[in-house]
């Protein structure tokens, strides 16, 4: 169980601390999923919260202090370790999804009140996505919420990715994400591309089994997607 507790040691480095003596720029969005999202933080204590990436200090800061537990996954740096390229029948290289869950996402069902998905599916490869959701849709409480942003079609294939940080409020602070891809040296960081582009059908499809799905339209070129388990 990858509680943030007990795993500090695993804090992915973020890209300032490869940037050089440069400080970067401070970027923000609005969004109105977590607008919902905070105000259910703000109002309750003793929630289990997933975050799902790369370990932020500010998150946990803000969710433990608000008297709710904390977990942090980086799904996305874990699906890219090498150990899960495997060989189908035809010969080609597939991912393995059975030891990709047997390794990550390790929880009990029914366990988690809210869930940060963030980008991950946009960013992940799309073998793994519908895996990654039915699981996620195990370990969820009934009524518990998750927040996934989705690309649109506007949004070319090197759009940004970036790491979220909570305040609070409706506004989050953005931070881009950058490391290096298999097989490649770790002084080799770049920021990881866009795999593809969910469509609102395909989008419902992937959380056909939970209870209620409400869409936010954002002007940067992102849905938000609100699903209650």
């Amino acid at each position: 169980m990858a509680s943030v507790s007990d795993n500090v040691m695993k804090f992915f480095r973020s890209s300032s601390n490869a940037a050089g003596p440069a400080t970067p720029q401070k970027l923000s969005r609005r969004s109105s999923g977590m607008g919902e999202i905070s105000r259910l933080l703000n109002s309750q204590e003793g929630l289990c919260v997933l975050d799902m990436g790369a370990t932020s200090a500010n998150n946990i800061r803000f969710f433990t202090g608000k008297g709710h537990k904390n977990y942090s996954e980086d799904l996305l740096r874990s699906s890219l370790d090498p150990a899960l390229r495997m060989q189908d029948s035809e010969g080609k290289t597939v991912l393995d999804s059975k030891k990709f869950l047997d390794e990550n996402l390790v929880y009990p069902n029914a366990h988690f009140d809210v869930v940060l998905c963030w980008n991950l599916p946009d960013y992940m490869e799309e073998s793994l996505v519908k895996p990654t959701v039915d699981r996620l849709w195990s370990v969820m409480k009934p009524g518990g919420v998750l927040l996934a942003f989705f690309h649109t079609r506007d949004a070319g294939p090197d759009s940004t990715c970036y790491r979220y940080h909570a305040t609070g409020t409706e506004m989050l602070d953005m931070q881009e994400v950058k490391f290096a891809a298999p097989g490649r040296p770790a002084s080799e960081k770049v920021s990881p591309r866009l795999q593809r582009v969910f469509n609102n059908r395909h989008i419902e499809n992937l959380f056909r089994d939970f209870a209620s799905i409400k869409f936010f339209l954002a002007r940067d070129s992102i849905r938000e997607v609100l699903v209650v388990r």
